[in-house]
């Protein structure tokens, strides 16, 4: 068994790619909110990738798929939170539309993958759910 196959996973790598977006995106913000609101999203992004990394440590198909949900609740929390950074001016328009095109999808990855890891158990769904 490939102990490190969420790698490979789609959802996994699009939320990393988006982690790695918002980093860029948060060096916008002004200096005093480093560590407001700029720290909260910076946790909650980083939180998407990590939950699920946590999640395929786990042995059983309830353990991962609770993962899965905490991965989700980070994934809903950056989009309120970035709605909160348009209203206070850090972020424009253009940019809180291209990051909810991201969360969109990677919110459809995981309710596909959380699903799956529900129906078919721990190894064969996460290793064949690519979504």
């Amino acid at each position: 068994m490939d102990l490190f196959y969420f790698r490979k996973l789609d959802v996994y790598q699009n939320a990393k790619e988006l982690t790695k977006y918002i980093y860029q995106l948060l060096k916008k913000f002004p200096a005093e909110e480093r560590f407001a609101l700029s720290s909260q999203i910076r946790r909650a992004a980083t939180s998407i990738p990590i939950n699920i990394a946590e999640g395929f440590g786990r042995f059983s198909s309830k353990e991962k798929a609770r993962f899965i949900e905490i991965a989700f609740g980070s994934l809903t929390e950056v989009s309120c939170e970035l709605e909160l950074a348009l209203e206070q001016g850090f972020i424009e328009e253009k940019e809180l539309k291209e990051i909810e095109k991201r969360i969109l999808i990677i919110g459809k990855q995981l309710s596909v993958l959380h699903s799956a890891v529900i129906k078919n158990g721990d190894y064969n769904a996460s290793r064949t759910i690519n979504p």
